[in-house]
């Protein structure tokens, strides 16, 4: 089935989100979008999936213009979407999920689950999924859940697959085993749009690549292009990719965390009695695939989480125990996974984000009266020097892009006497211009003999920052090992393995 998309607009109030958008996809080829997050590739995706419709603009399906009122119409002409954040339900079995929405009936009525069982065998078998029919889905691993949401689709006869950001939660070996189905699905003769940001997967998969930026077409391209070609295509200028970093310089121990363990309120051990230690002038990274608890471990470090145990030194202080505001007056800085929710306060200005976590000493406040000729001075030099692309201090955060609310937080945490820095997710859903003025800060960050806790579910970025790295998985430390280890032995790690060479 052919797929043409013409001149697809999309609005949301005064924001264009996908301005007269157009592509093509054949049967037999996988059309990679790329483009960072907010570009507008996930809108036009929901267009195609009838999750919106398009203000302006046709959907076309083999010369036909369809018209979609709703994700029922779009799977009932053959498109089918394998989402970022899987929609199966945990306790149903793998043949409840695939059939839940197109339930088989038989006789007098009744589920026909033998039928619907067939189906999964048959669609498994054919494209080498191996996936069990009966198994609950909670039990499954991600990689595997990922391929009933594909079988999902495939059950309804979908010859148009969109794959919307699918390795999102997936480990290196599960990429790679994705990166195989979908040569596998295209040699089926499925037309496939694969939506992404990350340059590696694309140069893999793709037969053709369109950019998007800022919700328009700015450019197609070859899967011969590099990394750099189609950066400078995702934000309109080269980017330097690699981050360049000299030996560390290594201090004392600084952060020393011993038997650390996590619980929350209903008795859920998020963290199992986890040790490490990061030396002055040392980035340790933390990899694992989200949700084994990375969050725990961060609001832990910061007096987030109410049911600690075990013990957290900085310089030799006792931090567990110790209200938010001692700890960061301890000297610690904190990038949170959230921007929006935890970092910034999207109703109040540039500076006065700037100024929240000391807002209530010198040199903003002085006698209870804040200094506004303080906070305007700084933070007009924290937009110039941290690049911070707004028209004056005065704007809400809010209203930022998220490149640049994100710069705002790191201008924030950067300007005070660190003496740790904990940056969770620091490049989370900013351009790749971003990325790299990010980096830079981080590994300066280092270099001027601040440990540096960095926790990112990008192993890319595991991997340019790290001076060794530490797997997390189910709450509990798989192993530390150097900065260079090679991906293969962290994917597996990140599944719970420890290799013979590894110590936990």
């Amino acid at each position: 089935m052919k797929l043409v998309l013409r001149d697809i607009t999309k609005r949301f109030g005064s924001l264009v989100a996908n301005d007269r958008i157009s592509l093509e996809v054949l049967p037999g080829e996988v059309h990679c979008l790329l483009g960072e997050n907010g570009a507008g590739k996930s809108t036009l995706m929901n267009v195609l999936y009838g999750l919106y419709r398009a203000d302006e603009g046709e959907i076309v399906l083999d010369d036909v213009v369809q018209h979609f009122s709703g994700p029922g119409d779009a799977m009932a002409a053959g498109i089918g979407m394998v989402h970022q954040h899987f929609m199966l339900i945990p306790v149903f079995t793998v043949t409840e999920n695939v059939m839940l929405g197109n339930e088989a009936t038989g006789f007098a009525g009744t589920l026909d689950l033998d039928a619907a069982r067939e189906r999964v065998r048959e669609i498994s078998s054919r494209f080498g999924f191996h996936v069990d029919p009966d198994a609950i889905v909670e039990d499954l691993p991600v990689g595997v859940q990922q391929r009933v949401e594909i079988i999902k689709a495939l059950s309804r006869d979908a010859e148009v697959l969109v794959f919307d950001e699918p390795t999102a939660v997936l480990t290196p070996q599960e990429t790679d085993e994705l990166m195989d189905i979908m040569r596998q699905l295209k040699e089926a003769g499925k037309a496939i749009v694969f939506i992404t940001h990350k340059l590696r997967e694309v140069r893999a998969v793709a037969d053709r690549i369109t950019v998007i930026r800022r919700g328009a077409v700015v450019g197609e391209a070859e899967p011969t292009a590099t990394n750099a070609e189609l950066a400078a295509l995702m934000v309109g200028r080269p980017v330097e990719l690699t981050v360049h970093k000299d030996a560390p310089q290594l201090g004392d121990d600084a952060l020393v965390v011993r038997d650390l363990r996590v619980v929350d309120a209903l008795g859920q051990v998020h963290l199992d009695g986890i040790s490490f230690t990061i030396k002055a002038g040392e980035v340790l990274a933390v990899a694992g695939v989200q949700g084994n608890g990375q969050t725990q471990l961060t609001e832990a470090l910061l007096g987030l989480q109410d049911h600690v145990e075990g013990s957290i030194t900085l310089d030799g202080k006792e931090l567990v125990g110790r209200s938010v505001r001692k700890v960061l007056d301890a000297g610690v800085g904190f990038i949170p996974e959230d921007r929006q929710t935890d970092g910034l306060v999207g109703s109040f200005s540039i500076a006065e984000n700037l100024m929240l976590n000391r807002s209530f000493r010198s040199p903003f406040v002085r006698r209870g009266a804040l200094r506004r000729d303080a906070l305007e001075t700084f933070a007009e030099q924290k937009l110039q020097d941290y690049d911070v692309r707004a028209p004056d201090i005065h704007t809400h955060a809010g209203k930022l892009s998220g490149g640049n609310q994100q710069k705002v937080v790191v201008a924030r945490e950067l300007s005070r006497d660190l003496r740790l820095l904990v940056a969770a997710q620091p490049t989370r859903g900013v351009d790749v211009g971003s990325i790299e003025f990010i980096h830079k800060q981080v590994i300066a960050t280092r270099d001027s003999g601040i440990p540096v806790l960095v926790v990112s579910t990008e192993l890319d970025e595991v991997v340019a920052l790290a001076d060794r790295i530490m797997v997390l998985y189910r709450g509990q430390v798989v192993g530390i090992v150097p900065g260079d280890t090679p991906r293969e032995t962290l994917g597996l790690m990140m599944t719970g393995e420890r290799p013979k060479d590894v110590v936990a």
